[in-house]
């Protein structure tokens, strides 16, 4: 199997990995590390766990797209979330619908992982998103 390795324009460049992983044969595709930036870096939705995930699911949705898959394709979705409490469910899921139509996110969601972490890689990264998606 080969796998191509790349980050698509209009994602968040430079970082130190890549963002989508495509494998041939029976196409596996990775996109991971998506948080509430634009492209140049700028925070998106400082503070606000609803508006964060928004713009991560935007930047998974650009990934997806990049490697010409969509969440129609998406086997399975991880968030990460800063100081997880079972209260914030409300404006995560505000987050989740807010942008499903705009971006093609089937509701409800493609299998799901929502896993609750001290910190992620900045203070003011409330959320990451993850996803696998399977095409051919």
């Amino acid at each position: 199997m080969t796998v191509q390795h790349f980050t698509p324009q209009g994602m968040l460049q430079p970082t130190p990995y890549h963002h989508v992983a495509v494998g041939t044969g029976t196409r596996h595709v990775h996109v991971s590390g998506q948080i509430a930036r634009l492209a140049d870096g700028t925070p998106v939705a400082p503070g606000d766990l609803s508006g964060q995930v928004a713009q991560a699911l935007r930047n998974t949705a650009a990934g997806l797209a990049g490697a010409g898959a969509s969440f129609a394709d998406v086997l399975r979705l991880t968030f990460y979330v800063t100081h997880w409490q079972p209260v914030l469910i409300g404006p995560f899921m505000a987050g989740v619908e807010a942008v499903a139509a705009e971006i093609g996110l089937p509701l409800p969601l493609p299998p799901a992982s929502l896993i609750g972490v001290e910190y992620l890689f900045e203070p003011d990264v409330l959320v990451e998103v993850e996803a696998t998606a399977l095409l051919d």
